[in-house]
């Protein structure tokens, strides 16, 4: 159903709708599915329980931040510019528009390469990633129609790829007699070695490629799924 956002309290989170069938309904934050600041006077899609709007989602086009006197309203401490950074990176709940994924994406990159050069806090900061990572890959799987557990194929190929080859490198080491080989002094018998277990090395890699790239460019679901609203309203 939709509607249009008559009040909403940033510091309480919560506000009321007036739906087109004529009757209002009241929300929370944790009801939003737009990554943006509601604000009275925007349109909004919507799932009415009861007297309750659930599963909100902020239209296209429709000016988010717009207050109720036609001046800017000021966003909560979790969004910036309208959008909705605590629920990109820490929500698995909802669904997420390509390009909200691969901005996030980036960011997380950004902030993993910083942590890689930096001593113990780094690898502290590398693990805290995996949360944000996940959060945005299953709620781009959401907007697919697609269950979030499939992100476990990346994951799981990678290690399982990772210790198939180090299992070949290390069968091939004992049948060649290689382990007290000075490798440094030929490096072709190094090349030797590694060679039976390169494939697994190099699947253990391009299968996370591939899935990331399956969502990030296929397209979401038009209209409702079983996860929420079409994040972009359509």
């Amino acid at each position: 159903m939709r509607g249009e956002i008559l009040s909403y309290d940033t510091t309480a989170g919560t506000g009321l709708i007036s739906g087109d069938d004529g009757a209002r309904y009241s929300f929370v934050s944790s009801g939003l599915q737009s990554p943006a600041v509601p604000a009275a006077g925007v349109r909004v899609d919507f799932v009415p329980e009861g007297a309750e709007a659930t599963q909100i989602l902020i239209l296209a086009g429709a000016p988010s931040t717009v207050g109720v006197a036609g001046g800017l309203s000021a966003p909560t401490d979790s969004t910036v510019a309208g959008f909705d950074w605590q629920k990109l990176f820490l929500s698995f709940e909802g669904r997420t528009r390509r390009s909200h994924f691969w901005i996030g994406w980036l960011i997380l990159l950004g902030v993993g390469v910083v942590a890689g050069w930096l001593p113990i806090i780094g690898g502290l900061i590398s693990l805290a990633l995996i949360w944000p990572n996940l959060a945005i890959s299953v709620k781009r799987l959401h907007d697919m129609g697609k269950t979030g557990w499939l992100i476990a194929i990346p994951w799981a190929s990678s290690i399982v790829f990772f210790i198939v080859g180090l299992v070949m490198v290390g069968m091939a080491a004992v049948a060649n007699g290689m382990t007290d080989y000075d490798f440094d002094e030929d490096p072709a018998a190094m090349l030797a070695l590694i060679g039976p277990g390169m494939i697994a090395f190099l699947l253990s890699a391009v299968v996370p490629l591939i899935f990331l790239l399956w969502i990030g460019l296929v397209e979401g679901q038009k209209g409702d799924n079983r996860f929420g609203p079409n994040p972009k309203g359509e």
